[in-house]
């Protein structure tokens, strides 16, 4: 069987630079040969976070741990499940905090491509998972090419948005200067937070922050 190669968009490969890029590349190359393990998500949408929201776009990076482990349910964007996919507990907190904070009525979909095409970068910190097994793949190399896009970012944009919910996302703070970006903190939504997470309004505050710096907001309600 042939193994699909799975590439960044050019826009982020010029972005990001050569070695990074290769190192991703890398990566993905190792983990989709391993034929021994179901992967998720395929690996035609490991990258799709970068393909539904390239540099020029990018307002907000929501960041994630890592995939969702059941079958059906990773799409490459972090918290998100495709159309017709039962909606998962953190997401389902999320937008009870959606309709608090801005109004939206309960989402029919969990499917976030909506945010992705605003300038939400929804990139898990780990871009895969083996089936059935939360972390497996946190030591492949995926958490170091993280690290390099949040640097890239971070040292190449201003004014942009990070929403950190829970220690996980919180450990990449570290590499952002605050003075440049806006860095929102929560508790994870995951129902073993408790109910820490509600309240935060960090939609309407990442949408405050980017009127004050002449861009413009996110629409964050979905259809």
């Amino acid at each position: 069987m042939q193994v699909i190669s799975p590439r960044l968009p050019t826009e982020w490969q010029s972005f990001l630079g050569n070695s990074v890029t290769a190192f991703a590349h890398k990566v993905a190359d190792e983990i989709y040969a391993d034929r021994g393990h179901e992967i998720y998500p395929s690996s035609d949408m490991v990258f799709n976070a970068f393909e539904c929201c390239p540099p020029k776009d990018t307002k907000v990076i929501l960041l994630g741990q890592d995939p969702y482990h059941n079958p059906g349910q990773a799409m490459g964007l972090s918290f998100s499940v495709p159309l017709g996919m039962k909606i998962p507990p953190s997401l389902r907190r999320i937008f009870k905090e959606l309709m608090v904070d801005v109004g939206q009525d309960y989402p029919f979909s969990g499917d976030l491509t909506k945010w992705a095409n605003e300038g939400v970068l929804l990139l898990n910190a780990i871009l895969t998972v083996e089936h059935n097994s939360p972390g497996s793949h946190k030591k492949k190399g995926w958490l170091e090419f993280t690290d390099d896009v949040i640097e890239a970012i971070n040292n190449k944009m201003d004014n942009k948005v990070f929403l950190l919910w829970g220690a996980f996302a919180q450990k990449k703070g570290q590499l952002i200067d605050r003075e440049k970006h806006l860095v929102l903190e929560a508790a994870h939504p995951s129902p073993l937070a408790g109910n820490k997470f509600a309240g935060n309004a960090h939609f309407s505050k990442a949408n405050t922050y980017l009127i004050k710096n002449n861009l413009n907001p996110i629409e964050w309600k979905l259809d």
